[in-house]
């Protein structure tokens, strides 16, 4: 059992920055994420996307904006499980909560954040018929340990920035890496199309384009994959790993099922407070919330981050009375939020 002060279900940017916050406020985080890393799908769907409505950056990738707010609540060493789903929510007879993740791992709090932006991301699945029968037998949706593919053929499909990173990644773990896009251009940046270039060209990597995987071959694990090409014409190539990366579907998943208010697949809060669900000691924060005149961007996920610690902590902290204090007076380590505080010093082809 993982116990914490607040369960955050969801590692995407504003549940990264909710562990900053309640850091300041002397209270402990644990994320849970379905992805295999922190970032949601800033880092998953379009790591190398610009945004521009992040105040103080004209311009930033996604990805560094993970890496930014990483960086920031580290100090706070937040507790991490990653590539496992939030399946089930019991309230005990303490107030607190025990959720269980679709690994059977137990994680209990008396604060449970839902911050899982449009909420849990189901793979893109090739249209292959048997597909799940190779899942876990050398059929894999996300990459988790890289290490797994150390000195083994594997075979990438997709054309985005996911497959391309990867693909470059592998060529230095795995003996044999096999790009397969059914286009002849790839989605991804320029850059990552211009490093799988070099590599191609140096003989690093294979590049199949115009071209899909159509089956799976095996009896209990992957031995080959099927491939056929614009011109109909049909290969097999023996893989020990087939990797698609096709990106992910997001669906509220089992936190449909929790007892919480669900309007057109978004979960009710009262914005009016403190952003809490239905159920007490329950809040939803970012893109998975919805009240009236809600705005689904980044920064308006941080600020209902920002209000929600302000409640958990009376949550977790019954007997201590909360006063706000700046940063830019008390610094980040000495900040209690209490008044008891002291203060102190401050795309392109691939030929």
């Amino acid at each position: 059992m993982i116990k914490t002060d607040i369960l955050i279900i969801g590692a995407g940017p504003v549940g990264l920055f909710a562990v900053f916050e309640a850091g300041l406020l002397k209270m402990k985080c644990h994320l849970i994420d379905a992805l295999p890393r922190p970032g949601g799908q800033c880092s998953e769907l379009y790591p190398k996307k610009p945004i521009y409505d992040i105040p103080a950056y004209p311009e930033i990738l996604a990805d560094d904006l993970t890496k930014k707010l990483l960086e920031q609540c580290k100090q706070f060493e937040p507790g991490f499980t990653l590539g496992e789903r939030a399946e089930t929510l019991v309230k005990n007879n303490d107030e607190s909560f025990t959720v269980k993740t679709n690994q059977g791992t137990l994680l209990n709090a008396p604060v449970v954040v839902i911050a899982g932006g449009l909420g849990s991301f189901e793979p893109r699945k090739p249209n292959i018929v048997g597909v799940e029968e190779f899942e876990g037998k050398g059929l894999d949706y996300s990459i988790i340990d890289p290490d797994v593919y150390r000195g083994k053929k594997v075979a990438i499909a997709g054309g985005g920035d996911s497959a391309l990173d990867w693909a470059i990644f592998l060529s230095n773990v795995a003996s044999e890496v096999t790009l397969i896009h059914r286009s002849d251009e790839f989605r991804g940046a320029l850059s990552s199309v211009e490093k799988v270039q070099s590599l191609k060209d140096k003989g690093q990597i294979k590049v199949i384009t115009s071209a899909e995987v159509i089956d799976i071959n095996g009896e209990n694990r992957i031995k080959s994959i099927t491939i056929m090409h614009k011109d109909n014409s049909r290969n097999d190539l023996d893989v020990d790993h087939f990797i698609p990366l096709f990106g992910f579907l997001p669906k509220l998943g089992p936190i449909g099922n929790w007892g919480l208010e669900i309007e057109k697949n978004a979960i009710k809060v009262n914005n009016a407070l403190d952003y809490q669900t239905n159920i007490k000691g329950v809040f939803a924060v970012g893109d998975i919330n919805t009240y009236p005149g809600k705005l689904k961007l980044i920064l308006c996920g941080f600020h209902e981050a920002t209000v929600m610690c302000q409640y958990a902590y009376k949550i977790i902290n019954p007997e201590k009375k909360f006063l706000l204090k700046y940063t830019t007076v008390t610094g980040v380590s000495g900040f209690d939020g209490s008044l008891k505080s002291s203060p102190k010093s401050i795309s392109k082809k691939i030929q």
